[in-house]
């Protein structure tokens, strides 16, 4: 972690009171950013941060000179005493791609498909520098593969971006960024679709990136977690607006603005999640193009006066003298930095349910699957396809869900755990293995019986816009599973009642379509068509990833108390360990189709035995900058392996921390033997060598302290 900079001097980039309007054909601009300003300094790292639509993008846009031309730009953006808004487009093309640089949030997009990457990199540089030959441009293409991780980079430079992991994409992106030492690199959610262990290396060569090129970097990004470990400063943005902008202590320890407190009150935290509620944001950020009077943010805010809906505040300091300088806007942030409002009254913790109000379940297993696997032929070959390998998506899965418990499934991407979810779904007669639900064997039941069972086991996807109708009004999209059942039209009315009222929906919006809702309201809406069927098990496939920090908690605390009410299980697929950790009773960590570690997430997560179980909490951030910075991390190497790829053995073995500080005899092991899910302790790990995987923690701590 760098440290801190000094902020005395110029500052390299200053932005002042800049607004970007979008005018509408047939209605009210839209006013995406408006009135901000702040300034970076060489070598500073700062966060922004805020819901989807509060403007962090476009703002980033507007330096770099990418919005449409129908924007309407006003203010002074200048860059080492230059004003980039006075320039045209051929030269502020002379400093974009050298001075200023950007690291988009789908490097997919960003990149282009027909070019190799070593040739848009070398692009890159050669446009900036006409004296560079292409061989130079090459030489320099791959150093710079070499310095941000990609591993065999001589090759790689000539494969394409779809021959890229997501990782490695965002990787190649940041190689670009840095070609021609900028001073400026803007960062727009660059791990956003990315698993934590691959997250964790990329902010890893962030900062290598900034401390090779000396850079000041913006980071956009919405996850705290990221910010807390890595931003010198914080600015937070609401409805087009900074809100509230300090030093990440100052922010994460001593926020001043309500809107800044409920964020991080709403964000699961690795340390304390499962032993308190989270606090939701109710309501949405108003729409860009009708902002009501006075504070965007007051009709969410808890402790709005009526002052507040006439007013707009600017950003004052309440700490004179503090460096750097802390900003809040709202007219009670006074009160709340003199210490006469206490922030946890600001946006208290909603109270557990009832002791009174939780049903009462059995030990009876509601799932149970034992040894599952599912593998998928390889062909290649249109005419005549022939079979050129196998992808072994599930290799031997077993786990039991008990009633009233959440089961989680963690792990990277292509590890298996939506193709295990799919396969219960399914209920049809695995390839291999078995699936049990209340005690029925799926393989053996009649197709008059699977539809009876099939109305005890419903799921929430992941995109609840792609998972309903969009031409039907919520209600018949909520009864549509009691129409399948052959339930009648009165009481499918009643129970859509019911069920609106039951996941905190007015029952009046029933005739509305699913557009006029937001994307936590439909959500909700996703779960109560799950409920309709009064399931006992509700799989749960990646519900939160869509939706923003700030919904999310609502989302977790009505899961958590349906769960209770109800007497539900739950399948929990996630890749956020913190969401986990807060729903999840027990856990199971995959990788590549196996479990490899398993057991009540006090004790795994409390203290993981496997190395894949250590390296994945060790990468999870935590929204804490006190915390986060004094964190040694178990970095992975490289990307997860195909599931066609044939390793004998142990399948982490590749990329495992633990296996490169064993023994010979020990080693030949792991290379020889596939191990598996034994008993140590309360959990079970798939390890030959778990009483030296302390090996891992003890070498993690003897590491330099980076702290800043």
């Amino acid at each position: 972690m760098a440290e801190f900079v000094s902020r005395t001097g110029t500052p390299l980039l200053s932005v002042r009171d800049l607004s970007v309007t979008f005018p509408q054909r047939g209605a009210d601009p839209v006013k995406a950013v408006r009135g901000i300003s702040y300034d970076i300094f060489p070598g500073e790292f700062l966060g922004i941060v805020g819901e989807s639509g509060s403007g962090k993008s476009v703002s980033s846009l507007a330096i770099m000179g990418l919005l449409p031309s129908t924007a309407q730009v006003s203010g002074a953006i200048e860059f080492e005493g230059r004003s980039l808004l006075e320039m045209n487009d051929t030269q502020l093309s002379r400093v974009r791609g050298k001075e200023l640089a950007m690291v988009f949030q789908d490097p997919l997009s960003a990149l282009t498909p027909v070019y190799s990457v070593g040739q848009q990199i070398g692009e890159a540089l050669r446009v900036h520098d006409s004296r560079l030959s292409a061989q130079a441009a090459e030489a320099r293409a791959i150093e710079l593969l070499k310095v941000v991780g990609i591993p065999d980079a001589e090759r790689r430079a000539r494969a394409f971006p779809h021959e890229y992991s997501g990782g490695m994409r965002q990787r190649a992106m940041i190689a670009m960024a840095i070609a021609n030492d900028p001073k400026v690199i803007i960062a727009d959610e660059p791990t956003t679709a990315l698993d934590v262990t691959i997250q964790a290396q990329i902010l890893e060569v962030l900062e290598r990136a900034k401390e090779i090129t000396g850079a000041a970097v913006v980071l956009i990004t919405h996850d705290l977690g990221v910010v807390a470990g890595h931003a010198d400063r914080v600015g937070v943005m609401y409805a087009g607006k900074l809100v509230e902008i300090g030093s990440t202590e100052q922010i994460f320890h001593n926020a001043h603005m309500p809107y800044s407190i409920g964020l991080l009150r709403s964000v699961p935290n690795m340390l304390t999640a499962g032993s308190q509620r989270l606090v939701p944001l109710e309501g949405r950020p108003p729409s860009l193009n009708s902002l009501p009077t006075g504070c965007p943010f007051a009709p969410r805010c808890p402790i709005a006066i009526d002052e507040c809906r006439t007013i707009e505040p600017d950003l004052v300091a309440y700490e004179p003298g503090v460096e750097p300088p802390h900003l809040a806007a709202c007219i009670r942030a006074g009160e709340i930095a003199r210490g006469e409002l206490d922030r946890g009254d600001v946006f208290p913790r909603p109270e557990p349910l009832p002791s009174d109000e939780i049903a009462d379940t059995d030990d009876a297993p509601v799932i149970v699957v034992e040894d599952l696997k599912r593998h998928f032929p390889l062909m290649k070959g249109a005419v005549f396809p022939r079979r050129i390998g196998t992808v072994r998506a599930v290799d031997g899965v077993s786990f039991s869900l008990r009633p009233g418990r959440t089961l989680g499934l963690v792990g990277e991407s292509g590890c298996g755990k939506t193709t295990t979810i799919l396969e219960i779904m399914e209920m049809t007669r695995p390839q291999h293995g078995r699936i049990t639900i209340h005690g029925k064997d799926v393989a053996t039941l009649s197709r008059k019986d699977l539809h009876g069972l099939r109305k005890d086991v419903q799921i929430v996807f992941q995109d609840p816009m792609g998972a309903i109708d969009p031409r039907l009004p919520i209600g018949e999209v909520i009864s549509e599973p009691l129409l399948v059942q052959g339930a009648s039209k009165q009481a499918r009315d009643q129970r859509v009642v019911e069920l609106l009222d039951l996941v905190g929906l007015d029952p009046a919006m029933a005739d509305r379509y699913p557009h006029e809702f937001s994307g936590g309201q439909r959500q909700r809406i996703g779960i109560a068509r799950a409920l309709a069927t009064d399931p006992s098990v509700i799989v749960l496939d990646e519900p939160l990833s869509a939706l923003d920090v700030s919904i999310q908690a609502g989302i977790i605390n009505l899961l958590e108390d349906l769960k209770d009410r109800l007497g539900l299980s739950y399948v929990f697929v996630a890749h956020d360990l913190a969401v986990v950790r807060q729903m999840a009773d027990d856990v199971a960590v995959m990788y590549l189709g196996a479990v490899v570690e398993q057991g009540p997430i006090a004790e795994v997560f409390g203290s993981p035995r496997h190395p894949y179980t250590k390296a994945l909490i060790s990468a999870a951030p935590i929204p804490d900058p006190r915390i986060e910075r004094g964190r040694a991390r178990i970095l992975l190497q490289g990307d997860l392996p195909s599931p066609t790829q044939e390793i004998t053995g142990c399948r982490f073995r590749t990329r495992c921390p633990l296996y490169a500080m064993l023994d010979e005899p020990r080693q030949a092991q792991c290379r020889d033997t596939d191990p598996t899910l034994a008993r140590h302790g309360g959990v079970r790990v798939a390890c030959h060598h778990v009483d030296k995987s302390a090996l891992v923690d003890i070498a993690v701590a003897q590491e330099p302290a980076t702290t800043p």
